[in-house]
């Protein structure tokens, strides 16, 4: 059956176990097998559209909730650090990624993406989606990107998992500027950082900030214990992406973000410019997959996760 929200057309099948609904005009909601897991912000007050908080099957929530909430105890450093989300800090020489109402902003000054429209969302029994369209915008209102988005989410008894989808086609000539600060990323809660304890672990077995931060890889795992529960967050960077692997600019206090603008950060060499300049008719396609697990990294089989990830036709 369907019914139609805000003029959209949104489908809920019958016993569906992924249920997306639009809760007014700020956010939309993604319940998996009758719990919430998060919710999409894309109001007009929003900086930038993000996902939060993330959940595990269990509930737990696994991604730090400043500056949405204020929990007594977390950290209350890098306002711009939202749940989930994919800016970067430097697109024609405007910050999109540090560009709350509270911050200066680099370079030019802050950008912000604003949303155009809910293209579609739509429930079912094995997954769900939510289809959505953006305008990337300088100060006084000028589009310089518009960005296509599908966010695929899917049921699992023991795991959450999401497939990000977003193409970034330009409106005139686009640089993006070489600054680690960049793109798809995840603030994770406090208590499975590796200040507290937390593991970061790549494709190649390294382990820790100081040996996987600036690396390239395949994919990167994040965990560590809440509420005494081993959980972690596997990103997996798609093959058909911009420059693969990508670089990882993961922090030991808890920022974890897949990023390929950042040679000279990245690689400690000011003479390398990772910056790119795409024209109209030349999108940017990127593709990651978020996969929310209990155990660690090997406990979750990560890698054969990634492998089966890797060799699937359409990701």
């Amino acid at each position: 059956m369907s019914r139609l929200i805000l003029g959209l057309a949104v489908i809920f099948p019958l016993c569906a176990q992924v249920k997306i609904t639009q809760q007014g005009q700020q956010k939309v909601s993604v319940e998996i097998d009758g719990k919430p897991f998060t919710d999409f912000y894309v109001g007009p007050e929003t900086s930038k559209p993000y996902l939060s908080p993330l959940r595990t099957a269990s509930g737990i929530l696994v991604t730090r909730q400043y500056p949405m909430a204020e929990v007594a105890g977390e950290s209350r450093d890098h306002p711009h650090h939202r749940g989930l989300w994919f800016t970067h800090g430097d697109v024609d020489g405007y910050d999109f990624w540090a560009n709350e109402d509270s911050e200066k902003g680099e370079g030019k000054g802050k950008g912000k993406v604003v949303l155009v429209k809910i293209n579609k969302i739509s429930s079912g029994r094995h997954s769900g989606f939510i289809d959505s369209t953006f305008e990337w915008q300088i100060p006084g209102g000028h589009t310089i990107l518009t960005e296509t988005r599908r966010m695929t989410f899917y049921s699992d008894p023991a795991l959450r998992m999401l497939d990000f989808d977003s193409t970034l086609s330009p409106e005139e000539d686009v640089t993006f500027g070489d600054t680690k600060e960049g793109m798809f990323a995840i603030r994770v809660a406090d208590a499975m950082d590796e200040a507290h304890g937390g593991k970061l672990v790549n494709a190649q077995n390294k382990s820790g900030e100081k040996n996987v931060w600036g690396k390239r890889s395949e994919w990167c795992d994040y965990s560590g214990k809440i509420d005494g529960q081993e959980v972690g967050i596997a990103i997996f960077d798609n093959p058909a992406n911009p420059r693969p692997p990508a670089y990882w600019h993961a922090r030991a206090y808890g920022l974890f973000a897949a990023q390929v603008f950042g040679l000279h950060d990245f690689e400690n060499d000011k003479s390398r410019d990772g910056s790119l300049t795409i024209h109209v008719g030349q999108p940017l396609r990127f593709r990651y997959r978020v996969v929310i697990h209990p155990g660690d990294v090997y406990a979750a089989h990560i890698r054969e996760m990634y492998e089966s990830y890797k060799n699937t036709k359409e990701k």
